[in-house]
């Protein structure tokens, strides 16, 4: 078991005027070891916490004097402090499976956590879930947790994780539900495995055993080229427009018995479709923005300046490893590149229930403000784009897609860019342009194949992934010059 090490400390915050620095390591507090960041926060919400501080191997005790539910002011490095609990499945479809290899050791671990859950809105099977846990959960109020179906067939789910306590584990989701957890539920459709009719017999049993769910979301599985299970393909468009009806079939009956809608198709299944994204209306609040469930359209609004705030957070892949905040995905980003616009940094104790609220830094090096702008983005994310970008009627702006070799397969979400192919690409654009990296696909400055932007052969302005801060980065609050009316 490790212990909290303090990495920052906030200026005139309790903790500082404590004496606590950074490098401290965090034996006790009040005399309890804390197990995760979760923990943490809850002792040191207490009135003048008492700290046990391991400083460089001395022992030192500290009295951080402080009112109950004042913030610290310390930021610990890591979310668990104590081992990750991993995940005993093995499903044909983990994207985990099909990493390639020489990545980063942490990228390769599978977690099946409720804390993880919690903190960073990863899935969990509950298939290593416990009466312990159940009771942490209660009465810690750990809501909302993140749970994956993928199938209400015990024999189905089964066979999808490869495990047998597959058949028995969603008995916690009931238990959850019971004790008014809210819980968001996920299914990873598998073409010819549990789309189809076993779909429709998964949202039959949704309404019939857990009704109370909060969302469900309907997601694709992602195929890399190092997948080596041979069921698993790529949904065809006929299989997506499938989906999609079937979705929208049980929003009206879940929306007649419930009252609300429940169940959600990703974005990806409208553009494997090609068919249209829902109103906005339809997708009741975005509940499961952060999941691709409503991106679209949030980025939509926002880009337009039709609303005032950010739908909410995207944690991207990978969110919880290495560098991630460790009060979770609803923490600020931490992360300042260095290399173009780089992101704020947050205030040092933020609270894992925090909410997302990263800023652009107005410091830009490279090309003026009016030079010609371009815009890095996936397959998927160029979808969606470039008809938005087209409405701008802004001649100076551009989509450059980026395909993904590094992972290959049907992988074309902006989330899971790599240097590698970002710098095969930017190797061909022009010089003296701006080139905006949407911020999902770094975690503390790194892209997943360990590179930074400060790799690539063009400067690039990192951006948070919404359409405010990319209508702030275009400047479409303000008048606008194209270059040749410059100078």
């Amino acid at each position: 078991m490790s212990r909290p090490r303090v990495i920052a400390v906030a200026p005139s915050s309790p903790a500082e005027r404590a004496g606590v620095v950074a490098g401290d390591e965090i034996i006790a507090i009040n005399g309890e070891v804390p197990r995760d960041v979760i923990a943490y926060r809850m002792l040191v919400d207490a009135a003048d916490p008492l700290l046990e501080i391991d400083r460089g191997g001395l022992t030192v005790e500290v009295v951080v004097a402080k009112r109950e539910g004042e913030a610290l002011g310390a930021e610990v490095n890591s979310a668990l402090f104590d081992q990750v609990r991993t995940c005993d499945n093995h499903c044909e479809f983990c994207f985990i499976y099909q990493l390639p290899p020489g990545m980063r050791k942490s990228l390769y671990l599978k977690d099946d956590d409720y804390r993880l859950s919690f903190l960073y809105g990863n899935f969990t099977t509950l298939t290593r879930f416990t009466e312990i846990d159940l009771e942490r959960v209660i009465t810690e109020g750990l809501s909302p947790l993140h749970v994956s179906i993928h199938a209400t067939n015990p024999v189905v789910r089964v066979d999808m994780l490869r495990n047998r306590r597959g058949a028995t584990s969603l008995r916690w989701l009931r238990a959850l539900l019971d004790h008014g957890v809210e819980v968001h539920g996920q299914v990873v459709v598998c073409p010819g495995i549990n789309d189809g009719a076993v779909l429709d017999d998964t949202l039959a049993g949704v309404l019939d055993e857990y009704p109370e769910l909060a969302s469900l979301c309907i997601v694709p599985l992602g195929i890399s080229r190092f997948s080596n299970e041979p069921r698993m393909r790529a949904h065809t468009v006929d299989e997506a427009a499938t989906v999609v009806d079937l979705v929208d079939h049980w929003q009206q009956t879940y929306l007649d018995v419930l009252g609300h809608r429940l169940v959600f198709a990703a974005d990806e299944y409208y553009l494997l479709a090609d068919r249209p994204f829902p109103h906005a209306d339809t997708y009741e609040g975005f509940p499961m923005h952060e999941d691709g469930i409503g991106m679209a359209r949030t980025f939509e609004r926002e880009l337009r300046g039709e609303v005032d705030e950010a739908t909410g957070p995207q944690a991207g892949f990978f969110a919880w490893v290495d560098g991630a905040p460790a009060e979770g995905y609803r923490a600020p980003r931490t992360a300042d590149t260095g290399c173009g616009v780089g992101l704020a940094n947050p205030a040092a104790d933020t609270g894992y229930r925090a909410t997302r609220t990263t800023e652009s830094a107005p410091l830009v090096i490279g090309p003026p403000r009016n030079a010609p702008i371009a815009i890095l983005t996936g397959p998927l994310g160029a979808k969606v784009l470039r008809p938005l970008i087209d409405g701008l009627g802004r001649p100076d702006v551009r989509i450059v897609e980026v395909s993904n070799d590094y992972f290959g397969g049907n992988v074309g979400v902006t989330g899971l860019m790599v240097g590698d192919d970002l710098a095969r690409t930017l190797a061909d654009q022009p010089a003296g342009h701006r080139y905006l990296l949407p911020d999902v696909c770094l975690s503390q400055g790194r892209f997943l194949d360990g590179t930074t932007p400060a790799d690539l052969p063009r400067p690039v302005e990192v951006v948070a992934t919404d359409g405010l801060a990319l209508r702030a980065a275009l400047g479409l609050d303000q008048p606008h010059r194209s270059p040749l009316e410059v100078g």
